[in-house]
């Protein structure tokens, strides 16, 4: 695949998801295929929406589409229309941090609105990811970059099975210990020092974990995800989940 055009089947599972298709009522979208190669330039190579190359069509317009599609949830669609049925034999758990760029710094109504926060690296924002036990990716969640990793545990996992967890030890504490015994998933988490009562873990099960770091390592070669631009998180989610569209459909 070239790093800014779709291929033929790539394409074919994410037409029927797009907003303005033939048939659809209202207004026909000019050319959907174009449009998502466009967007993807910008999440591939990091650039400023201004900098869209012409024969992608007017920057402006280009923009204005993304928000419409962002309000809408195409995006998050067209992720769930590409991704296989998840592998939940056991699932995986994780946190990544992402610089904010100074032009992604500036939303109406202040940091406070949006997941971004100062940490030690400066203004960040964390994405905490859940995947399957093959590393393919489930869902995720936005936090401000000072925020603890088990803050966003609870969201991520509400309403998915699975039959154990495995996660570092930024997630082992008596709640999510207990909240997983509850549920009857096995407990597969890296135990911190202090621990007072070690738990025995299945140690060559906690060896799968790479693979959630692996995951982390192909989102952030799309630059746009490497380092955050957008000011607001739905728009930052959109970058995410295009990116991870397009891993998925690989």
């Amino acid at each position: 695949m070239e790093r800014d055009v779709l291929t033929d089947a790539q394409w074919a599972q994410m037409e029927a998801h797009c907003l303005g298709k033939p048939g659809d009522p209202g207004r026909s979208g000019e050319n959907n295929r174009r449009f998502v190669e466009a967007v993807l330039w910008v999440v591939r190579t990091g650039s400023p929406w201004r900098d869209i190359p012409e024969r992608f069509g007017k920057w402006d317009s280009i923009y204005s589409r993304f928000r419409d599609w962002v309000r809408a949830d195409v995006w998050t669609r067209l992720f769930e229309a590409v991704s296989d049925e998840p592998d939940m034999e056991y699932a995986m758990v994780d946190a990544t941090i992402v610089k904010v760029h100074r032009h992604g710094q500036g939303a109406k109504g202040g940091l406070q609105g949006q997941a971004i926060g100062r940490s030690k690296g400066g203004m960040t924002t964390k994405v905490l990811a859940l995947t399957d036990a093959l590393g393919n990716l489930v869902r995720f969640v936005l936090l401000p970059g000072q925020r603890h990793d088990t803050v966003g545990l609870p969201p991520l996992i509400d309403g998915v099975s699975f039959e154990a967890l495995i996660a570092d030890k930024a997630f082992d504490s008596n709640a999510i210990v207990a909240g997983l015994d509850q549920r009857g998933a096995k407990v597969v988490i890296s135990q911190h020092p202090c621990r007072t009562k070690p738990r025995d873990i299945d140690t060559e099960m906690y060896k799968w974990r790479h693979l959630i770091e692996n995951y982390f390592c192909k989102l952030k070669e799309f630059k746009r995800i490497a380092m955050r631009a957008d000011k607001t998180d739905q728009r930052f989610a959109a970058m995410i989940h295009l990116a991870a569209t397009v891993i998925a459909s690989q």
